[in-house]
């Protein structure tokens, strides 16, 4: 191949890999603005001063031995979110954090953004909190929707997902061809002369 027709080829490679950068760049602008604030968000949530992420309190004791039953500290969880926070919240759990080293257990509800923390010795209340950074999590990974719209398995998470980590490989790989191509270009043009 002549060195005039390669340097058209990679021409017009370079406005392939420009076109495909702009038009996925304009068609995902909102979800990249989305995921980059999230992710700017998230990145400071331990560092917020329990703003985004709530601390965890200390408990009484750190002995397991002397700690009230998993069970016992559930029903009591529950029971402060419904009297302290709202009676007709619903009480599914998402996920029980237990925090030996600092002898307290946190709860955090499904079906909405509120947890509780205990003392795991005494079941006394350390804390009860928003939790802003599991919302912002949720956001930021697109499984908001599944959350809103109750599907079974995450099925939007995972599309959102494949689109969003797909659109940034595209973004990758052309934004390197749209800052490598003209380099190359201008080496194959100074060997020609």
């Amino acid at each position: 191949m002549t060195k005039p027709n390669q340097r058209i080829k990679q021409a017009r490679i370079l406005r392939i890999f420009r076109k495909i950068h702009r038009i996925t760049g304009a068609a995902l602008f909102i979800f990249f603005f989305i995921v980059s604030i999230t992710a700017l968000l998230l990145g400071w949530k331990k560092h917020s001063n329990g703003i985004l992420m709530p601390e965890t309190y200390v408990g009484t004791s750190t002995d397991l031995k002397q700690w009230l039953p998993l069970d016992s500290l559930h029903t009591k969880a529950i029971a402060v979110l419904h009297d302290s926070v709202a009676p007709d919240l619903s009480p599914i759990i998402d996920r029980i954090d237990v925090r030996k080293e600092k002898g307290a257990v946190k709860f955090i509800f499904k079906d909405h953004f509120w947890g509780i923390q205990l003392d795991g010795a005494t079941g006394k209340v350390l804390h009860i909190d928003k939790r802003y950074s599991d919302l912002i999590e949720n956001v930021h990974d697109g499984s908001i929707l599944d959350w809103y719209f109750n599907t079974s398995n995450g099925q939007i998470k995972v599309i959102y997902s494949s689109i969003m980590g797909i659109a940034l490989l595209i973004f990758t790989i052309t934004g390197f061809w749209l800052w490598y191509g003209p380099k190359k270009m201008r080496k194959s043009k100074s060997r020609s002369q």
